[in-house]
């Protein structure tokens, strides 16, 4: 292809794309394909001449589309979204044409200096305390893959400064400390490092969330038993239910004991923050909170903070994944856990010091130019626009409990909604007492559940918590409008009755 073959290729590629957006609404969410059907209309192997482009880009309609889950449909309600935006979509171009593998500064310093910035204007914009900002040049932010590759990131600054602390420590002895709520992220950062994760139970009396108690006891016990918990991962709004542990009461408790690294994974929650009316529900002040415990292991982090925080803006964020975003106090924690530098990457401005090398902050050498994406929608969307945003998913989300509430026969709210997270409860037909009745009702809720997974028009995800069968509707499209609330509703009350009326008949 040349620039000229290029140029009408991406008119039409663009053209295509707004057509796509403007058919949307009217889409299934999920594909009716069954496994293989996608790989069979693909060669086996690829052609030995090149083919032309308009042939190849048919196969966008004719193969792919056909095969994807529609995350940008405004009756996608699973999981948590996965926003996009047309700034978004320019940025990954722009970056895909000056295409770099940003590991430091000289690769291309725009790509750098425009990440240090962004990272100060999103903890600004989300007010994390000036310690977490990189024009502190002490601490600072990072944009990743994910939240799973910046927990396992800070584990693994987390085990060597429990290290520092405890030379010699078998890796068998040391411990990441999460909840039967943490996202799986805790149990495979575990897992990758060859250390063992605790789940401390969480109850519904609590809301699910993690407090000082529970904590101090696993902790006192761990130590008991010749462990060394080193890393605590506390959730800022957890998958199943947006549960949001009791922070200021984990720090009190972790004050005792300086080798626990408290990182806080907000993947989903966080970016609520950005809204004035949220950052008590989400615990902002304990978060920015600093110590008075003295520092044993070094550096500016004592032990009772938080050492990171980390909040995905890919979710309700506006921006395409991938951006992660993690904050760390203390950059050294980084570094001293993950630099190497052999001959081949020094240079003048690295040497000095007078630059971020963020390949000294993270796992992998190469890393891709996601600042330009944060750069694009901030500006465009501006600090008011991307509240307006976060405040219209959560009106949505509370027109749903709103109808959950107004229906007591039919279901309950297994939570109080979190946000724009609404969790739901089919109610057994006919009550019985004690352990019978929750038998009933997660039967009857697995076959209403079994319903919504065959339709092809919605996308809802299931949950079990303290043993209770639990269907989670997520509001993330920026394209949702109450027009969708009241048809998911439609749909998951047509669906209760035929779960019911199964129920009845022993099927």
């Amino acid at each position: 292809m040349d620039r000229e073959q290029f140029r009408k290729a991406g008119y039409a590629a663009i053209d295509r794309i707004c057509d796509y957006f403007e058919e949307l609404p009217e889409r299934d969410v999920m594909p009716s394909v069954e496994p293989g059907d996608i790989g069979r209309q693909i060669p086996k192997s690829a052609p030995v001449e090149g083919e032309e482009w308009s042939t190849i880009a048919a196969d966008f309609d004719k193969v792919i589309l056909p095969g994807i889950t529609h995350w940008q449909a405004p009756m996608f309600m699973a999981y948590f979204p996965a926003n996009t935006t047309y700034e978004s979509i320019l940025a990954d171009i722009y970056a895909g044409a000056v295409s770099n593998p940003g590991f430091n500064w000289l690769c291309s310093p725009a790509c750098t200096e425009l990440e240090v910035v962004q990272m100060d204007w999103v903890a600004q914009l989300l007010g994390l305390d000036e310690s977490f900002h990189n024009a502190s040049n002490v601490g600072g932010g990072i944009i990743m893959g994910s939240a799973s590759e910046s927990c396992l990131t800070v584990c693994i600054a987390a085990r060597e400064r429990a290290l520092r602390l405890h030379p010699g420590t078998p890796f068998e002895q040391m411990v990441i400390v999460g909840t039967t709520q943490t996202h799986s992220l805790g149990a495979k950062a575990a897992l990758i490092l060859g250390l063992s994760f605790e789940a401390i139970e969480t109850k519904e009396e609590d809301a699910w969330a993690l407090r000082g108690e529970a904590l101090r006891e696993t902790l006192g016990r761990l130590k008991g038993e010749g462990k060394l918990p080193f890393a605590l991962l506390a959730t800022v709004g957890s998958t199943s239910t947006g549960a949001i542990d009791d922070i200021a009461e984990i720090t009190a408790v972790a004050a005792s004991y300086p080798e626990l690294f408290i990182h806080v994974d907000a993947a989903w929650a966080g970016v609520m923050l950005a809204l004035p009316e949220a950052r008590e529900e989400c615990h902002l002040d304990a978060i920015n909170a600093r110590s008075t415990a003295v520092n044993a292991a070094g550096g500016i982090c004592a032990s009772g903070e938080v050492h990171s925080f980390c909040t995905n803006l890919h979710k309700s964020g506006l921006v395409t994944f991938d951006a992660s975003c993690l904050w760390v106090r203390d950059r050294k924690l980084l570094t001293e856990a993950l630099d190497i530098t052999p001959p081949f990457l020094r240079n003048k401005h690295t040497d000095t010091g007078l630059v971020v090398d963020y390949r000294n902050w993270q796992i992998s050498l190469g890393r891709r130019f996601r600042s330009l994406k944060l750069y694009f929608v901030l500006r465009s969307y501006g600090i008011s626009g991307f509240q307006a945003h976060l405040r219209n998913l959560i009106s949505r989300a509370a027109r749903l409990e709103s109808l959950v509430l107004s229906s007591p026969n039919e279901f309950e709210l297994f939570v109080p909604r979190r946000f724009s997270l609404v969790v739901l409860r089919l109610k057994a037909s006919s009550p019985k007492n004690g352990e019978v009745e929750d038998k009933d009702a997660n039967e009857l809720n697995k076959k209403f559940f079994a319903l919504t997974a065959e339709r092809k028009d919605i996308h809802l995800t299931p949950t079990t918590v303290g043993g209770k069968y639990c269907t989670r509707i997520a509001i993330g499209s920026p394209f949702t409008k109450d027009e969708h609330i009241k048809k998911v509703w439609k749909v998951i009350n047509e669906l209760a009755e035929e779960a019911k009326g199964s129920q009845v008949e022993g099927k």
